[in-house]
């Protein structure tokens, strides 16, 4: 957590605040840049927290059901 906090130029305090939900709607420059860590892109984020659109789900179709976005 500490290199992807750092790679994406935010805290690690401030990321793990994001995990745990304590920042109910974080900045989009800070999602971006996190996704962009991570190697997702933002229509993968943008499925991840709104399934609703007709995805394959929150898991998505490349990751297990109950794999976390950020771990």
């Amino acid at each position: 957590m500490l290199h992807t906090a750092l790679e994406a130029g935010v805290s690690p305090e401030t990321l793990r605040k994001i995990e745990s939900g304590r920042v109910a709607t974080p900045a989009f420059p800070t999602i971006a840049a996190i996704a962009d860590v991570l190697g997702l892109s933002l229509d993968a984020v943008w499925a991840e927290i709104n399934p609703s659109d007709g995805a394959a789900g929150p898991a998505g179709p490349d990751r297990a059901a109950g794999q976390r976005l950020v771990s």
